[in-house]
């Protein structure tokens, strides 16, 4: 169970890899602090951000754009905070 624990954080980490240094600094600081404790829902909130372009996921993470989808904004607030 653990391994695939590890399988998915590892997946999520390669995504979280990006096209803009802002993003990457970002992402860096997220995995230093939220790793050990995210969970099932943090993944599938963190999964479908990954999935928005570049630009509109920094919009989102720098407060220019919202959503109101209450999963995406939990995991945005995450990164907000690092």
């Amino acid at each position: 169970m653990e391994e695939d624990r590890k399988a998915r954080i590892n997946r999520l980490k390669w995504h979280c890899r990006r096209s803009l240094l802002e993003l990457d600094l970002v992402f860096d600081r997220f995995w230093e602090r939220h790793e050990d404790d995210l969970d099932a829902e943090g993944e599938a909130a963190l999964e479908r951000l990954l999935e928005l372009q570049d630009h509109d996921l920094w919009a989102l993470v720098i407060g220019r754009e919202v959503t109101d989808d209450h999963q995406l904004m939990g995991m945005i607030a995450r990164l907000q905070e690092v």
